[in-house]
């Protein structure tokens, strides 16, 4: 991987770990708020799972695995 790809997961990787917060933070603020709309909190879930795959991925890609 040369260093141009690896910059540019990494700013696709901060990018994604801010929506994931923001998101964490949407959500708790619906479920406190008591928001009965369940289709809008089921998608943003859902939104948050995909982006914790993607990082999952990525992090994957960044530091792969090393059996010593």
């Amino acid at each position: 991987m040369t260093q141009a790809e690896e910059s540019s997961l990494r700013l696709r990787l901060a990018t994604m770990l801010r929506e994931h917060r923001e998101l964490d933070i949407a959500i708790a603020a619906m479920i406190e708020q008591g928001v009965a709309d369940q289709v809008q909190l089921t998608r943003l879930k859902k939104r948050k799972l995909q982006l914790k795959d993607e990082i999952s991925r990525i992090n994957d890609t960044l530091l792969p695995d090393i059996i010593a």
